[in-house]
């Protein structure tokens, strides 16, 4: 397999910074995991960017306001009592300080069900937080309404 060469943005992150995606990331899985939505709302930008494709092979995109994300990720979420873990490989590129696309490579276990995931996310920062605005995902473009 070969991986991939990572596009050169010309910026390079500290060691704090890559740290800060990380403690990003394991707080919002923690919210995830808790099916807490309310607080996965909390770490994103209004209006959010969905970027998907159908099952007729299209591409779908969105923008959600929050009681679109949160109405439809308690749905997918589901309300139920098996816990929700995740185990990730991320590869964060960033941009700027303040803009960083990060590409996710997951297992989601929920009960004895496990999921693989690749995904990625557009995170940016304000006030010295970072957010994420975009969410880039197959298969979820019949859903994006």
């Amino acid at each position: 397999m070969t991986v991939p060469q990572l596009p050169d943005t010309g910026y390079i992150p500290t060691p704090e910074e890559l740290a800060s995606i990380e403690e990003w990331f394991a707080e919002y899985d923690a919210a995830s995991g808790g099916r807490d939505i309310e607080r996965m709302a909390d770490m994103a930008v209004f209006p959010l960017n969905l970027v998907s494709d159908d099952s007729a092979g299209n591409g779908a995109s969105a923008q959600w306001n929050r009681e679109q994300f949160v109405a439809t990720m308690s749905h997918v979420m589901g309300g139920g009592s098996d816990d929700i873990r995740f185990e990730s490989t991320r590869t964060p590129v960033f941009l700027s300080p303040a803009m960083a696309v990060v590409f996710t490579d997951s297992v989601m276990t929920m009960g004895d069900t496990d999921q693989q995931l690749r995904y990625a996310d557009i995170l940016i920062k304000r006030d010295g937080r970072w957010a994420f605005q975009t969410m880039l995902q197959g298969g979820w473009g019949d859903n994006l309404g």
